[in-house]
C-alpha cells in the first residue's frame, strides 16, 4: 500500500500543531505539569538539557576579544545545531505516532520554560529573610543574579530576588510561551536558546563585547514584545496601580523607571514589579527603580511571588486563547 507524499508545508504545520487546537492545549498543560513535577534536572537529563548543552557549546567556541563575525558564526552554529537536532526529534516522534509526538512536543516546551525552580528559590529567600538568616538568603539569591551578594543587606537581597522574579517571568515563561503560541514547541525552544546565548556571551566586558553582539541583539529582539506585554499585564492586575491611584499612575511610574535599567527589555518587568509593589529595586552602582520609598523586605518577597503567580495564570490563559484561535482559523 502506498501513501501520498507529505509536503514540507504539511510537515511544518504538524510540527507547529497548526489546525490542532486540542493538541496545542494538551502540550501546553503537560509541559507546565512536567515543569512542576521535575523542575531541577540531574544526571543525564541535565547533560542533554538544551540550555546546558547550548551554554557549554557556546563557551567551548568562545574566543576572548574576538569580533562580531566570529560571534555571529558561533550563534548560528550553536542555535542552528540545536534547532536541527530537536526538529529531528519531533519528526521521529511524529513518525512513531501522534501520542509520541505530543509527549515529545511537551518535553521540548518543558525544557524551554522555567517556573518552579525559580519560584522555589525566591520563596526560600523570603523565608530565610523572615527568619533573620541573611547568609542563607544571600546563598540562595546568588543562584539567581550575576552580582556579588557578599555584604548585601536584607533590602538589597530582597531586591535582587524580586528583580530576578520579574525578569525571569519574561525570559523563562511569557516569552517562550508566546513563541509557542505562534510557532509551536520549536518556537519556544528558539527563544530559550537565544536567551541562553545571551547569558553565555552577551556581556559588556571587553572580552565578550564584540563577540556577544549578535547573541545580545537577537535576545533583545525576541524579548521586545513579551517584556512590554508583561509590564502592561502587571498594570492590569496590581489592584489599581501605584498607591491605589489607578492604572494611569502605574503607567507613569513604569515609564519613568523602565529607562533606568541597563536593559531596554528587563526594565519593563522589573519596573512593573517595583511600581506595583511600591518598593525600590536597586543594584548598587548600577540602577535604582523607585516604585516606592524603601527597599523590599521579606513580606514584599511574598507579595512579589503572589504577583508573579497572578501574571503566570493570566499569561498562560492568554497564550492558550491566542494559540487556539490561531489554530481554528
Amino acid at each position: 500500500m502506498s501513501s501520498e507524499p507529505v509536503g514540507l508545508g504539511e510537515v511544518l504545520g504538524r510540527l507547529t500543531l497548526w489546525g490542532d487546537p486540542l493538541g496545542f492545549l494538551l502540550v501546553l498543560v503537560l509541559a507546565l505539569v512536567l515543569d512542576w513535577a521535575y523542575p531541577f534536572h540531574r544526571g543525564l537529563l541535565l547533560r542533554i538539557h538544551p540550555v546546558h548543552t547550548c551554554y557549554r557549546l557556546a563557551l567551548a567556541l568562545h574566543r576572548p576579544f574576538s569580533g562580531r563575525a566570529w560571534g555571529l558564526l558561533v550563534f548560528l552554529i550553536v542555535v542552528g545545531a540545536h534547532m536541527v537536532a530537536y526538529a529531528l526529534l519531533l519528526l521521529m516522534a511524529l513518525v512513531a505516532g501522534y501520542p509520541f509526538f505530543l509527549l515529545a512536543s511537551a518535553w521540548v516546551l518543558k525544557v524551554s520554560i522555567g517556573n518552579r525552580l525559580l519560584t522555589d528559590t525566591v520563596r526560600g529567600v523570603g523565608e530565610a529573610l523572615a527568619k533573620g538568616n541573611l547568609d542563607e538568603a544571600r546563598r540562595l539569591v546568588s543562584g539567581l543574579v550575576r552580582r556579588r551578594v557578599e555584604g548585601l543587606g536584607e533590602g538589597h537581597v530582597a531586591s535582587a530576588a524580586v528583580e530576578s522574579l520579574g525578569e525571569s517571568l519574561v525570559d523563562g515563561l511569557v516569552s517562550p510561551l508566546l513563541y509557542y503560541a505562534f510557532l509551536g514547541p520549536l518556537g519556544a525552544l528558539l527563544q530559550r536558546l537565544v536567551n541562553t546565548m545571551d547569558g553565555a556571551l552577551g556581556f559588556r566586558e571587553p572580552e565578550y563585547r564584540e563577540e556577544g553582539w549578535a547573541s545580545a541583539r537577537a535576545d533583545t529582539l525576541m524579548n521586545f514584545l513579551p517584556a512590554r506585554l508583561t509590564g502592561l499585564l502587571a498594570g492590569l492586575v496590581c489592584r489599581g496601580g501605584v498607591g491605589g491611584r489607578g492604572v494611569g499612575a502605574f503607567l507613569r511610574c513604569l515609564q519613568a523607571n523602565r529607562v533606568r535599567a541597563p536593559s531596554i527589555n528587563a526594565g519593563y518587568p522589573m519596573a512593573a514589579f517595583a511600581c506595583c509593589l511600591g518598593v525600590v529595586l536597586e543594584k548598587r552602582g548600577s540602577y535604582t527603580l523607585a516604585g516606592g520609598a524603601s527597599l523590599p523586605g521579606a513580606r514584599d518577597v511574598g507579595r512579589a511571588l503572589r504577583l508573579y503567580w497572578v501574571l503566570l495564570v493570566l499569561s498562560v490563559a492568554l497564550v492558550g486563547l491566542v494559540g487556539v484561535v490561531l489554530r481554528l482559523l
